[in-house]
């Protein structure tokens, strides 16, 4: 504790004001029936491609909301409570879909059925859909339909070995925010159809875990046996960046048996090595820099160093009408600064390994009274590390709140430590509750009812002649930017694809550089 009171007592009230975050939030569109929406984009909503607040993850069907970096909690949540606005409003006018409010999803079409993401006919759109392809190919388009809320999170003066210690301190707390903030403990059977899945019968078609917080984020979720062969280490920049060009460089016999494209020429993937592009490898927490037209996101990496950090274990709150609220972000902004002040020594093959273990074990069965994680090689209870894990917390809620006045950010802790001492207060068992008391303890009936209300609940908020046209602009004008792409594109597809996923594309490591 020490240690966190000595840097805290060195932040100064500039660097904190200084504190940004943005949230990007996946929803599949769902038809009242609690069925995928197969409808592409709706033009309405302007460019997948070129839209800066409304795009698409993997799916067609799959909408990709994100906001701009906020000084502010409450901006950032005005400025996506907004854009789900027009979002709905959109969708009401030309149909009765609506957003699926759970990170698991809702009723799925065969897996070859499920549409890919469509961005036109330009080289950089054609290369989204493909990789797309890849993907499916790879793991499956069902596990690409489950949705969740990105945190994206920095602070002025941190350099590269700082938030490499926070993302270690990040991953070895991780199970705190599987635990209180998890909101997927149950899901429909059809999802694990064929599956060895693990999971226990309940109700009808639904299946779940009793003491289950994210299944999202376990077994059953954004996994990958392939990758389970990177040991990423986050010890420093050079090491992180070396394992991900191998793992982009490195064919993977797998997925060269897959090929490049098929036999009627059409593109199966961007490239047989273990990982197309960067984005494809999966982690509760990344290192992230803005990226200049074209650049690879690694090269931008080892050229500028760490921008922010991108926290990516966030389930959708079904309970809340965008998928999170302010309270929920104060938490993250504590957590975050909590896992850039604590100690962070460095990460091991060993620790690398209980890190899986514990996130797997959370999110199966993290209100199991007594249930004990790993640490060290030794056996601690759950309650105990989240308790040490929020005293520190206290400490750095109260200097938030002396510099911004209020309390906001000291509720936040105590709302989790009511949590940590009442988990049946928690996202998930409250999920299983009103399965159980409205919906006959159904899974699709509960989301089904529940996007329904939040569909109402944001339809209903205010909503200016000014606000539609704001919208409607900057729809039409990431059509316009999309076309002008598409005319400006000369090269040969393939040619770009080549050119795009080339080793020199990735940059060389900063000693490398430094000794040039």
């Amino acid at each position: 504790m020490t240690s966190i009171t000595e840097k805290l007592g060195a932040l100064s009230t500039e660097r904190l004001d200084g504190m940004r975050r943005g949230i990007e939030k996946e929803s599949l569109r769902a038809t009242p029936d609690g069925t995928l929406a197969l409808t592409p984009h709706p033009l309405a909503l302007g460019s997948a491609l070129t839209h800066p607040f409304i795009t698409t993850d993997y799916s067609e069907s799959q909408l990709e909301l994100i906001t701009g970096a906020h000084k502010d909690v409450q901006a950032c949540l005005d400025e996506l409570t907004r854009i789900h606005q027009f979002t709905y409003r959109t969708l009401r006018e030309q149909g009765d879909e609506m957003l699926w409010v759970s990170s698991m999803p809702s009723r799925l079409p065969t897996d070859e059925t499920i549409p890919l993401g469509r961005y036109g006919s330009s080289n950089v759109g054609r290369a989204k859909s493909v990789y797309r392809m890849g993907l499916g190919h790879r793991y499956g388009r069902r596990m690409q339909t489950i949705s969740g809320i990105h945190y994206n999170w920095s602070l002025p003066g941190v350099g590269n070995e700082e938030y490499f210690g926070l993302i270690r301190n990040f991953r070895r707390n991780a199970f705190l925010l599987l635990y209180l903030f998890g909101a997927s403990p149950a899901l429909s059977s059809d999802f694990v159809g064929g599956r060895d899945h693990g999971l226990q019968s309940l109700g009808e078609a639904t299946m779940y875990m009793p003491h289950g917080t994210s299944l999202r984020m376990g077994r059953l979720g954004y996994q990958s046996d392939a990758q389970a062969s990177l040991a990423v280490s986050y010890n420093n920049l050079e090491g992180y960046a070396a394992s991900l060009h191998d793992a982009l460089t490195r064919p993977y016999p797998a997925y060269e048996a897959v090929g490049i494209r098929n036999p009627g020429g059409d593109y199966n993937q961007l490239a047989t090595s273990l990982l197309q592009i960067e984005n494809e490898f999966y982690g509760t927490i990344r290192p992230k820099r803005t990226i200049f037209s074209g650049e690879r996101p690694l090269h931008a990496l080892r050229e500028r160093g760490v921008e922010y950090v991108e926290v990516r274990l966030m389930d959708l709150d079904p309970f809340e009408p965008v998928g999170i609220n302010a309270r929920t972000m104060r938490f993250l902004d504590v957590f975050l600064l909590h896992c850039l002040l604590a100690d962070s020594p460095d990460d091991s093959p060993a620790e690398i390994a209980e890190i899986g273990r514990n996130q797997h074990r959370t999110a199966a069965r993290g209100r199991e009274p007594g249930l004990k994680l790993e640490r060290g090689g030794a056996q601690v209870p759950l309650a105990d590390w989240a308790d040490e894990l929020l005293q520190g917390c206290a400490l750095i809620a109260a200097k938030l709140d002396a510099g911004q006045g209020g309390s906001a950010y000291s509720d936040a802790v105590g709302a989790a430590r009511q949590g940590l001492a009442d988990p049946d207060s928690l996202p998930s068992a409250r999920v299983l509750a009103r399965m159980a008391q409205a919906h006959g303890n159904g899974f699709l009936p509960f989301v089904q009812a529940q996007s329904a209300a939040t569909q109402a609940s944001l339809l209903a908020l205010p909503w200016s002649g000014a606000d539609q046209a704001h919208f409607e602009a900057l729809g039409a004008r990431s059509v316009q930017d999309q076309k002008a792409i598409e005319t400006a594109d000369t090269m040969p597809f393939e040619i770009y694809r080549q050119e795009y996923v080339s080793p020199a594309r990735l940059g060389v490591p900063r000693r490398m550089a430094l000794a040039a």
